[in-house]
């Protein structure tokens, strides 16, 4: 080979590598977009058809860079120093990290915002009604929870025993407390332990309504065997629940010896009667409407 073919190839050899303007225009992208409009043509043979449809694909990509290869590490690539190249911003589908977003950090309420709360809010009271007698007799009820517990007793109500002494049975009392106060408005409080003894249960209660102490009674009531034990103690309850609504005025009626005579001549007769396991006869107080109650019958 001559010395003028060697340099020929040199000279092409040296040709094929990129210079400073290439360098340039492979940074800014104009080659790749050369490129791609070059083979648009080929295929449709329109450069406005290409040029239209390159520049609404370049709608978005001017915003966001895509980068021409990942990365092979972690290292972000050296910033580019052509000024239409910063323009565009750092590219959102690269491979460098993102730095890490700051701890959360939550701001504890300072001392003064707390104790505020807690001034304004005032703290849970919290009563041992076994030994309290908080709110008796502080305040007394509205009118209307008055008129409910002081209206006259229903006469068709009211029980007699067959000893005479008349009543208002136990739920007529839970009844009027639940029209007065509400279910809930009100409580019946153990004051102590259940004290059996050879034949009578008792125990002591407070009466509570709104959050009141009203009033507290003992509770009786007679058994036959052990076995009747928990109803003796549910009837010990309901026992002092009568005796407690007493003092609210809730059938007050039947304490008035008046009302009581007056009652016996208009709706009750006493009539001789046979005890049906004894066969024993007695006279007996009863209802004028209602029939002898078990274990007696008329004789």
């Amino acid at each position: 080979m001559s010395k003028q073919e060697s340099n020929a190839a040199q000279k092409v050899v040296n040709d094929d590598e990129p210079d400073d303007w290439d360098k340039r225009i492979f940074s800014t992208g104009c080659a790749d977009e050369n490129a791609k409009l070059t083979d648009c043509y080929f295929e449709k043979k329109d450069w406005r058809q290409c040029t239209a449809e390159y520049s609404k694909s370049s709608t978005t990509a001017k915003y966001v860079k895509p980068s021409s290869k990942p990365a092979a590490t972690s290292t972000p690539p050296p910033a580019s120093s052509d000024p239409s190249d910063a323009a565009l911003g750092p590219s959102l589908t690269s491979s460098t990290p993102l730095p890490d977003a700051p701890p959360t950090s939550y701001a504890s309420p300072s001392s003064s915002s707390s104790s505020s709360s807690a001034s304004e809010e005032p703290p849970l009271q919290t009563i041992d009604w076994s030994n309290s007698y908080h709110g008796l007799g502080t305040q007394r009820f509205s009118k209307d929870v008055v008129d409910i517990l002081l209206q006259p007793v229903n006469t068709a109500d009211v029980e007699v025993k067959p000893d005479g002494i008349i009543y208002l049975p136990e739920i007529k009392y839970r009844r009027i407390l639940n029209a007065a106060f509400g279910p809930g408005g009100w409580g019946l409080v153990p004051k102590g332990e259940v004290v059996v003894g050879d034949k009578v249960v008792t125990r002591e209660y407070a009466l509570i309504a709104e959050g009141r102490f009203i009033s507290q009674a003992q509770g009786e009531n007679g058994y036959f065997s052990v076995d009747n034990l928990p109803s003796a103690v549910e009837g010990c309850k309901s026992n002092a629940l009568m005796r407690c609504c007493k003092d609210l005025g809730i059938a007050s009626d039947l304490w008035d010896p008046v009302f009581i005579r007056q009652f016996k001549k208009d709706f009750a007769e006493e009539v001789w009667c046979e005890h049906v396991m004894t066969k024993k006869r007695k006279m007996v107080w009863t209802r004028k409407d209602v029939p002898v109650a078990y274990p007696f019958k008329r004789v």
